[in-house]
Order: C-alpha cells, then structure tokens, then sequence
C-alpha cells in the first residue's frame, strides 16, 4: 500500500520493505510458482501506483485482476493480516480502483486498436517472421503505398496493397527493383495466419492513443488500464504484437524526461515468459532494446512470470525490484533454475538464499529493491501485504457497467472502416473491370465494323466485277450487233450492186447472145434470162 511516500510491499520481520518510486522506472520483476502469491503482490504494488496518482496497465491472463475495479471484502482471515502487519493504524482501507476494461476481441472490454501504418514494416516483419529479403520486400509495399497515397489501416487493406504489387509486379520493378512473387506470396500467408489470432480485430480504428493511459480519475488516483487477455493468451504472435507495439509507441511517443520522482505509467505483463518464448531472436532483441531506453521516458515495467529463466539474460540485469516467491524444484532442471533464481539476489548472510527459495510458504516472497541511491538492497524474506480491493474476477455486468461509464467508451467503443487501400483497389479493379469490359465491346464493335466493310468491298467488288462483265457482254453482243448489221448492210449494197451490175450486164449479154439467136425477140428473151440469173 501507499505509505511514507513509499510503496509498502510487506514486513521482514519488524522491518518495513518499501519500493522507491523514484527507482521504479528501472523495472521490476514477480516471480514464482503457481499458487504462491504473485497476483496479491502484483495488485498491492499497482494500488500503491494507482493511490500516488500513477497510471497503470495490466495485462489480465487469469481475470483474477479484474477484482481491483471492485472494493475489497473483509474476512477473518483479512482481519488477521491486518493485525499482523498494522495496517489499520497506517490507513488501511477497502476501497475500489478505477479501471478501463479493454480487449482486443471486443468482448470483456473496450475495443483494442492500431493500425498498420502505425506498426509500420519494420516491427510488423519481425512479428509475422518474415526473413530478410521478405522484410525488404514489405518494406517496398509501404513505400508504394505511401507514393501512391494508399492509407494501410487494417490487414484487409495490407492483403489488397500485396496482392495489387503482385499482380503488377513488373510494372513496379522499373523503380523499385525485383519484388518476387514468392515473397509476396509468403506475407500474404503470415498475414492470413495472423488474422485468424485476431489481426483482423487488432488492426483498425479509432486506433489507440497511448496517451489517453497516462491519466487520473476525478480523485487523482492514476487510472488502471486492464487488458483481458484470457483469449488472447492462447494466440502468442498476437500477444507479442501488442506487447511489442504497445512499447514500442510510447517509446516513440513520449519524450524523454529523465529521472522522475515516480513513473508516468507502469506496466505489469503477466505471464511474460509466453511473449519471450514464442518471439524470434530479432522480436527479443526489440523487446531488450526498447527495455533498456524506456525507462528514460519515465516508464515502468514488471515481468510477471513463473520462474526467473523465462526471462532474457538481457532483460533480467536491467531489472531493479525483484519479487521472488517460491519455486518448487524436484528435477535437476527446476534446481538448476532456482540455483540461478537464486543467484541472481545480492545474498543476505543471514539465510541460504536457495533453500528459503524453496521453503517459503503462500503470501511469503524474496524482495531486493534499489535503495534511494540506486544500490540493490541485500535480499529479504518478507511477508507480502493484502491488496485493499478484492480478489478474484467480478461479475459480467458490473464489468459492462464500468466499461460504458467510461469516460473513451464513445470514442473508442465503435470502429470505423474509413476509405483507404483496399477500397481504393476494390473500385480501381472494377474500375478496370468495367474498362476493360468497354475496351472488349468497343473492339468488338471495330471488328464488327471492320467485318461488315469488307464485306460491302467484296461486294462492291463483286458488283464492279459483274457490271464490268456484263458490259463486256453487251459490248460482245453490241459488237456481233454491229457485225451484223454490217454484214447485212455489205449484202445488200452488195444485192443490189450485183443486180444492177448483171442487168447491165446480163443485158449487154442477153442482147448480144439474142440478136445472134434471132433478132430483137430473141434480144429481149435473152436480156430476161441472162439478168435474171446475173442479177441473183
């Protein structure tokens, strides 16, 4: 609980143990065994937060966090931790804690949100596994799109933008290089996987402004900003890619502010060990490296997690408060891991550190902590303080109450599809569609045309050929026509000049041939038959 100034964790016998906050930005980690407190220690340390004005997240994996919305309930066996530590002469109280209930499927808290432009290629490569040449080549897909002014919002705009590059890949390679087909192919798989975790619900808007965590109540209590994450749990790329993004912004976002009297925000990532052990080798050392430089922004960070191993080497030296329940070790591996639990604390001569590890009872925990100078303090047995608000899950309904009472459900409550890659590709394609549609009919149209001129040219043709030949038959027949009448006109000039030429002769003849037969009768007999005969 909040006390002194101090976060008051739990007793080492008569001894107070405290957390600095003004060393709470160097992080801090819970650990330990299923059933051995680390969720009482988790709350007792985030309602001190929350009751110095402190803004927190969770990360909720049982839903036994959610209690903390709810005030706590007294019992005997609460009265006698009460007495035990002296907590109702220090303050001690019941009480509730607001909180903002979120998850990304929509179903026990506001919707959860970001956009992919916002994860941008460099991250959104390292979740999906993409190897070097296909990091490169979704890197090119951004920049297209942002040439192009696609926006990217949700995974059904990046399946579109991939698609769209792949269908026109040559047309691009002239100022983008080579973008392999293969390569493409295989992002718009990782892409598809991991929509079915839930990218589909993650990726969109409104998308989460970080800053709407860093904030108070009515009372100046820091807000308690609770993921559900039940479901989500079981899809681990998801869980690292909020984790990993959720980081990664703030990091971004707030500037740099030193060494502050106590953190702007605090993050608890309950079973932590899941997102370290489902992310690549390049997704750890993000995680390390945003570890290391958060802290210079005033943020605060607890792994909550079963056993110290689960935790990067990296990550484990950069941490200053150290929670340690108990672990129970029975194979070689479980005692070479608490040895290293074990190794890990500045060692108290008072105790064997690794056999307390082992015999330390619900409720009781190793703490070491950054002294006001920075100096980790020797480890302690301590007994942990109960949380002020209640344990365990709360109803449905008094959740759904608390989330539309909240003052971002109307702006976060509803999502909205604003026009962007893929509906820009959705019209363009039928866009095309129906100009190619047009382009078909109209060369139809051309062949058409085409085909009904050469059709009148032949026939043309064929009627130029037929005039042409019947002219030439006419001229034939006009021709033997004319012969014709020559020929008549040649035989009659050629009758009559025969018939005038033998009377003329015929009687001359006749005449002649008559006068020797017998005087002028036998003239004029023989002019008749001569040019009778002549003159045919």
């Amino acid at each position: 609980m909040f006390n002194e100034g101090k976060i008051w964790i739990g007793n080492a016998g008569e001894e107070k143990i405290f957390v600095y906050p003004k060393m709470s930005n160097r992080h801090g980690m819970i650990a330990g065994a299923t059933g051995t407190g680390k969720t009482v220690t988790l709350k007792v340390i985030a309602e001190s937060f929350s009751d110095m004005g402190v803004p927190v997240f969770f990360a909720d994996v049982k839903g036994d966090l959610a209690g903390i919305a709810e005030v706590g309930i007294d019992n005997e066996d609460m009265q006698k931790r009460i007495a035990q530590f002296g907590l109702a002469e220090a303050g001690f109280q019941y009480k509730s804690y607001p909180v903002n209930f979120w998850d990304i499927y929509e179903e026990k808290g506001l919707p959860l949100r970001t956009t992919i432009s916002e994860m941008g290629p460099i991250l959104l490569a390292k979740i999906l596994g993409l190897n070097d040449t296909q990091s490169s080549v979704l890197k090119v897909v951004f920049k297209i799109a942002d040439d192009e002014g696609l926006l990217l919002i949700d995974t059904k705009d990046l399946r579109s933008m991939l698609t769209y590059v792949s269908e026109n890949a040559k047309a691009y390679s002239a100022n983008y290089g080579n973008l392999a087909p293969q390569s493409l192919s295989a992002i718009i798989r990782s892409v598809i996987s991991l929509e079915e975790e839930g990218g589909d619900l993650f990726f969109g808007e409104p998308a989460l402004d970080i800053k709407d965590w860093i904030a108070t109540n009515y009372e100046g209590k820091g807000m308690i900003n609770l993921l559900d994450c039940q479901k989500l749990i079981n899809h681990p790329t998801m869980y690292s890619a909020f984790m990993i993004w959720m980081l990664s912004e703030l990091y971004e976002t707030l500037p740099e502010a030193g060494d502050l009297d106590k953190p702007r925000i605090v993050f608890f990532f309950d079973e932590a060990h899941i997102m370290f052990e489902n992310s690549s080798k390049d997704l750890l050392e993000k995680v390390e490296q945003v570890v290391k430089l958060i802290r210079s922004k005033g943020v605060s960070i607890f792994f909550v997690t079963q056993n110290p191993k689960d935790i990067p080497d990296g990550i484990l030296a950069q941490l200053g408060t150290k929670v340690q329940h108990a672990l129970r070790a029975y194979t070689p591996a479980e005692q070479k891991g608490a040895k290293i639990a074990a190794q890990s604390f500045r060692e108290n001569p008072a105790f064997n550190t690794f056999d307390e590890l082992q015999n330390l009872g619900i409720g009781e925990a190793l703490v070491s902590v950054l002294d006001e100078e920075g100096i980790p303090t020797i480890v302690q047995k301590t007994k942990i303080l109960p949380p002020q608000s209640k344990m365990g899950a709360i109803e449905f309904e008094n959740r759904r109450k608390l989330m539309d009472a909240s003052n971002l459900f109307i702006k976060y409550a509803t999502a909205v599809d604003r026009d962007s890659a893929y509906e820009f590709l959705q019209r363009k394609a039928v866009e095309d569609a129906e100009a190619a549609e047009i382009a078909k009919e109209e060369a139809l149209k051309q062949k058409q045309y085409e085909k009904e001129m050469a059709a009148q040219q032949k026939a043309a043709e064929k009627e130029a050929l037929e005039q042409q030949k019947a002219m030439e038959r006419q001229q034939e027949q006009q021709k033997k026509a004319n012969m014709r009448v020559a020929k008549s006109v040649s035989n009659s000039v050629a009758g009559t000049v025969g018939r005038e030429l033998g009377k003329s002769m015929g009687g001359v003849v006749g005449g002649s041939f008559g006068k020797k037969l017998g005087g002028n009768i036998g003239a004029s007999l023989g002019r008749g038959i001569i040019g009778t005969l002549f003159g045919k």
